[in-house]
């Protein structure tokens, strides 16, 4: 096959600017990503209104504020599998309508036995839709603006986050707790028709999977806006692996290192980003905050966690992702630690909130829009996705034990100043990997060999 008719397809993305099919697709994940936000911290805002409700300990609703973080780590693990076997584009759409149709359904829920299990099944569809879109986007824009781009698309986390916030101190008030699990429910389900119109599958995975030619070609076409009729066939430069199965890949070479530190990374992370959501609204009302103001508060959090990934996004394309993160990391310790010493009644409690959110969630969206890079196509969404399975067993511990540590006696200063550790320690292990990564980055921006 002579050169002029083969395109191969990472250089052909790399050599261009954006189109505006390729700008479509960002925010249409943007979006995706926004409504998971909001689905995802949804029950913090809630938690006190509901405990009242239903008359019922912290400590017994933990099952609650448990179960979609495990929801999230099952449907990671086996989204992310399914994704590299049979395509980003289907997980995705099935993604986004579970988790709206069990996140109204939670709504009904008479009991936490029942809302535990409607939790559950929401997080099962929550938890498909981070690796994929990470994973769908990653794979169709240049590699010189990855990480932002990438960044900027996991600031809907954090907008979606801290919009529900705002929500829930609007309407807890007035129409209780279940209006805001309508609205957080009518949001994704607004969204479905719009993806299945819109959402493309990956031209670099049906390449990996030997999808026809001439199919490939039009999905090009279609999100590049070029004209490629001039090209029968498609190829793909990457490195070559000798396993077969996606999970195999993870511990093949020099990927099990990157992939033990990815987990070990995303684990601290999460572990004191969910347990600060999930149980500071509760103890801003134990300490005589009106729920709105704790709601408010809180989402602080997330508006600092959004411009932290925008600016750790630019800082990783600029001066490297392992240093960057890991800064972040380091500095989210510190004002952790400020947040405990500061206490629930200091001036600047909203401003260090939002300090400790744009440190943690900056990095947290950092390590998000890097993992991508450290796998190749057919195992990709498997990397992704297993390092946020594998990683939310933090999510887990840090929504489950923020009410057994407060029926322990545990106080504000005590519960965020030792989250520094955890903090600390998510930079260390990150950094043990870095020469490793940063080959690999040299290895994705060299150009590729004519074909």
């Amino acid at each position: 096959m002579s050169a002029a008719v083969t395109l191969e397809i990472r250089s052909f993305i790399n050599g261009r600017g954006m189109s505006a099919r390729q700008w479509v697709l960002t925010a249409l994940c943007f979006l995706i990503v926004l409504t998971d936000g909001m689905d995802v911290a949804i029950m913090g805002f809630v938690a006190p209104a509901i405990i009242g409700d239903w008359e019922i300990s912290r400590a017994a609703f933990g099952i609650v504020m448990g179960a979609a973080p495990i929801g999230l780590a099952v449907g990671a693990i086996f989204a992310g599998s399914s994704s590299d076997w049979f395509g980003r584009r289907k997980v995705l759409l099935l993604s986004v309508l579970s988790f709206g149709v069990f996140t109204l359904l939670t709504a009904f829920a008479r009991n936490p036995t029942e809302m535990a299990l409607l939790r559950f099944l929401t997080g099962l569809g929550l938890g498909a839709a981070m690796p994929n879109t990470t994973t769908l986007l990653s794979e169709y824009v240049p590699e010189r603006s990855k990480s932002f781009l990438l960044a900027a698309m996991f600031t809907g986390f954090n907008v979606g986050s801290a919009a529900i916030g705002f929500i829930a101190a609007w309407l807890l008030p007035v129409h209780g707790w279940q209006s805001v699990l309508f609205f957080g429910a009518a949001v994704p389900l607004a969204l479905f028709p719009l993806l299945l119109l819109a959402l493309p599958e990956s031209a670099r995975f049906m390449v990996v999977r030997n999808v026809a030619q001439e199919k490939i070609g039009a999905v090009l076409a279609r999100i590049s806006g070029a004209d490629l009729t001039g090209f029968t066939r498609f190829t793909l430069r990457e490195e070559t692996v000798a396993a077969k199965q996606p999970i195999a890949v993870l511990f093949t070479g020099a990927y099990a290192l990157r992939t033990i530190t990815l987990w070990i990374t995303y684990f601290m992370g999460l572990l004191v980003i969910y347990l600060t959501t999930s149980w500071l609204p509760t103890m801003m009302k134990d300490a005589g905050m009106s729920l709105d103001r704790a709601a408010n508060v809180t989402a602080m959090f997330q508006l600092g966690g959004t411009a932290g990934a925008i600016l750790v996004g630019l800082a990783m394309d600029r001066f490297g992702a392992v240093r960057s993160i890991s800064l972040s990391y380091v500095l989210g310790a510190v004002a952790l630690v400020a947040l405990g010493v500061g206490g629930l009644q200091s001036v600047w409690l909203a401003a260090v909130v939002a300090a400790v959110g744009f440190c943690m969630s900056g990095a947290q969206t950092g390590l998000n829009a890097y993992a991508p890079g450290c796998y190749p196509t057919q195992a990709r969404a498997t990397g992704v996705s297993w390092m946020l399975g594998v990683g939310r067993t933090g999510s887990i511990l840090g929504s489950s034990i923020g009410g057994v540590l407060l029926g322990f006696g545990w106080g504000f200063e005590g519960i965020f100043a030792a989250l520094a550790v955890p903090a600390v320690l998510a930079a260390a292990s990150l950094s043990f990997d870095g020469p490793s990564r940063r080959e690999r980055r040299q290895l994705d921006e060299q150009p590729a060999a004519a074909e």
